[in-house]
């Protein structure tokens, strides 16, 4: 469905993107996670055609690049930040609406759903909304089209506590149709909707992790983990978790309940740069 291949980004000599190569199947949903300046965001916009690279990037084997209408036609998108346009509220949703084959109802409905009321603002500019009102009109925009691959940097950044909800519960409804890509620092938000984690550090996928749906609730899973070299603090992690280790401290096992899967795996993720090998097994 989705692929990069030896991607690299380079701003002013600063490299972003380090060679990426990866590839997401059709109905995997994926959480994009890493630190400020991880790159996540750099790839997101190299795989909506809005960058220059070294490498490829193709999505159902098009060049989002040199087939933007295409390709685009077929992603709903939710940026990190909304862009400063002008257009009046109404058109706005016309437009995108026109441009997708979407009856704007529907994005009236979802935008209603998050707590919206798109009719009382109808004829105000989309730059001059407050930036609740810009993410909840956006993520109705992108999810109000029948979109095939849905991608969202940090899509919840500017929502209130009930409207985060709503928004999560709106993905859970697609779960079915659609491959997701979700950049979020938070990884507990998007637990319940992801199965795989892709970390990203420095420009570099540094952990790249399935989670099977077939993972139940209550299952336990084995994990093991390979430290190139040892750390105090990781140490003092692991053992809060009950694992035990061998081999001098480089070796660790034990077992995660089903439930806390990302969250470990959150965890971990804060020491990546020891882990020279992770393995999650259902026991």
């Amino acid at each position: 469905m989705i692929q990069f291949t030896d991607v690299a980004k380079t701003f002013r000599k600063a490299r972003v993107l380090d060679g990426i190569s990866l590839d997401i199947g059709l109905g995997e949903r994926i959480a994009l996670i890493g630190s400020n300046g991880a790159g996540k965001t750099t790839l997101i916009r190299c795989l909506l055609g809005e960058y220059t690279h070294d490498g490829t990037v193709a999505i159902a084997g098009l060049d989002p690049r040199t087939n933007r209408t295409a390709v685009l036609g077929n992603i709903g998108f939710v940026p990190q930040l909304p862009p400063p346009l002008k257009m009046p509220v109404g058109q706005l949703i016309d437009f995108s609406a026109a441009l997708c084959g979407t009856d704007p109802k529907r994005i009236h409905d979802l935008a209603g759903r998050l707590g919206l009321d798109v009719d009382a603002i109808l004829s105000r500019q989309f730059v001059r909304l407050s930036g609740g009102m810009k993410q909840k009109l956006l993520i109705a925009i992108a999810l109000g089209r029948e979109a095939k691959v849905l991608v969202m940097d940090e899509p919840a950044a500017n929502l209130d506590p009930e409207a985060r909800k709503i928004f999560f519960d709106l993905l859970a409804e697609r779960l079915d149709d659609a491959t997701m890509i979700i950049s979020s620092h938070r990884l507990d938000e998007v637990s319940a909707l992801v199965n795989r984690v892709i970390e990203m550090d420095m420009g570099k996928i540094v952990l790249d992790d399935k989670v099977a749906d077939a993972v139940s609730l209550t299952a336990t899973l084995a994990c093991r983990i390979v430290l190139g070299r040892f750390e105090p603090a990781f140490a003092k992690a692991l053992a809060g978790w009950n694992f035990t280790s061998q081999d001098d401290n480089r070796i660790w096992h034990g077992e995660i309940a089903g439930p806390d899967r990302l969250r470990f795996l959150g965890i971990v993720s804060r020491y990546t740069a020891l882990v020279s090998d992770l393995s999650l097994a259902e026991a």
